[in-house]
């Protein structure tokens, strides 16, 4: 994925500029409070500005729905009807069919681990009872643990609705449980396919929308949950989203687990949800911009203007022009973006004009 930078991240300020025919040596900038050498006035100058300053990284993102997993067979048999890409499933529908029988979609965070019969007991059954009675198969049910008479009975109305055989008995490749309503973002076995158990049939997602954006390794501290971005959407609006998480490998849309050099892949939520990325085409990049930091309302010059200070005290200071002098003012320095760095100090105020080396 292409990554681009969008700030120069300078780290401690390096003054290696020399200005020729001038008194402003960059690196060596004499005495705090002294004036510049000879009385010289340095090439340029710059205005000191109160401004914000942010540090922050630009890459390419997709849209994408939230939480991609794999559903896989777990019994063997034919795709008759394959599932359907971008349609939205909810509790009763099926998800697909195998040999001509349905396989429906039901909610519950259990996944479907056995046969279920009557006599049985557990959470699986638990939510099974839940989904029958709200689907209408269910009012004479009492929504507990135990798979008991009520409960087959319920399953027999369920499944005669269904064209299934009236077992009474749920059978492992009957339903799938996901925590809710799931789209389908791929069909991986088309109609005719042969699948057997842990073959991928379809991968589905949250109906939730994101972004997705590759950042390298180093960039771990913008991966934590709740990183303030900024998202440019295919069609050049602009959205405010957050960091929602990281996605696993597994949950890549290759399938394949990336090496670990490919970075970390971050999901996005936007503060507008499905409304913000209405009408925007999901071939299109999208453009993510994550803040690291940012420093509202301080004071800020080029960072060409800031000078090392001699002396056994040393530090850094600005060449304060005033009229036809000037004089080096000592300064502490901050955080530095787009060229500009932050500083402060008791000699330094807004709208000062101080000495650059000239461009």
């Amino acid at each position: 994925m292409k990554r681009r930078t969008a700030f120069l991240a300078l780290g401690a300020v390096t003054a290696a500029a020399v200005v020729t025919g001038g008194a402003l040596f960059l690196g060596d900038g004499g005495d705090a409070g002294a004036p510049a050498k000879g009385g010289d006035l340095p090439p340029a100058t710059a205005t000191v500005v109160r401004t914000d300053l942010v540090q922050s990284k630009t890459v390419d993102g997709t849209l994408d729905f939230a939480q991609r997993r794999p559903v896989k067979a777990v019994v063997e048999g034919t795709v008759t009807v394959a599932a359907a890409v971008g349609r939205t499933v909810r509790t009763g529908q099926a998800l697909y069919e195998l040999d001509d029988k349905p396989v429906t979609l039901l909610y519950g965070p259990v996944p479907m681990f056995r046969q279920m019969k009557t006599g049985d007991r557990g959470s699986d059954v638990l939510q099974l009872e839940r989904n029958l009675r709200d689907l209408g198969y269910g009012s004479k049910l009492y929504v507990d643990t135990r798979y008991d008479k009520d409960t087959e009975d319920a399953v027999k109305r369920w499944q005669k609705s269904l064209n299934r055989e009236t077992t009474g008995k749920v059978g492992m490749g009957d339903v799938v449980f996901q925590r809710g309503q799931v789209k389908v973002v791929s069909a991986d076995a088309a109609l005719a396919d042969r699948v057997g158990p842990d073959k991928t049939v379809l991968t589905v997602a949250s109906t939730k929308p994101v972004v997705r954006a590759n950042l390298e390794q180093s960039d771990g501290a913008l991966t934590s949950r709740g990183t303030r971005v900024e998202v440019t959407l295919p069609s050049g609006k602009t959205a405010a989203g957050r960091v929602d998480g990281t996605v696993r490998p597994e949950e890549s849309r290759s399938g394949s687990a990336p090496d670990a050099q490919d970075g970390i892949t971050v999901e996005v939520v936007l503060d507008g949800g499905a409304g913000a990325v209405s009408g925007e085409d999901a071939k299109v990049s999208a453009s993510v911009k994550f803040v690291s930091e940012a420093r509202k309302g301080v004071l800020a010059v080029p960072v060409e203007a800031v000078v090392a200070l001699r002396g056994e005290n040393g530090g850094y200071g600005l060449q304060v022009v005033r009229g036809t002098t000037s004089k080096m003012v000592r300064v502490e320095t901050g955080m530095t973006a787009d060229g500009q760095i932050e500083v402060s100090g008791p000699d330094v105020r807004e709208g000062m004009k101080v000495g650059v080396a000239k461009s």
